[in-house]
């Protein structure tokens, strides 16, 4: 349960991640691609705008289709993201990849801590190990 809670709770690390890992490359993302200043800062901000959405309806897939679906599902998105903002050949599908990690931050940050508390243990229980009602 543990390792669990672990592995659940970097979704929230990859909030803060994804927001800090830009700010090193976005000096070089904008003369890559000349960006224009609006283009810079939507190329910045598109993720945080992912991350509002994907933290506002994340709970719908995550009651659909359980929590631990939900965050597996999430990890995928994060990989496709990932590779998808790697391998962008242009300024358009780098700010779609960077927007669909962004909704998958937001998911993330919406299930992960409803999963925990949902296999955390009671109180009742942790000191012991057996199940007691609370």
């Amino acid at each position: 349960m543990l390792a669990w809670s672990v592995v659940v709770a970097l979704g929230g690390f990859l909030f803060g991640f994804d927001t800090a890992v830009i700010s090193g490359a976005e000096k070089s993302i904008q003369q890559y691609w000349n960006l224009s200043v609006f283009e810079h800062g939507l190329t910045i901000s598109i993720a945080l705008i992912g991350t509002v959405i994907g933290s506002l309806l994340g709970s719908r897939p995550s009651d659909k289709f359980g929590r631990k679906n939900t965050l597996y599902f999430v990890a995928v998105v994060y990989l496709l993201s990932s590779l998808g903002t790697a391998l962008a050949d242009n300024w358009y599908v780098f700010l779609v990849f960077r927007f669909i990690g962004g909704l998958g931050v937001g998911t993330s940050s919406v299930t992960a801590p409803i999963y925990i508390s949902e296999i955390s243990l009671s109180r009742q229980t942790w000191p012991f190990g057996r199940i007691v009602p609370v």
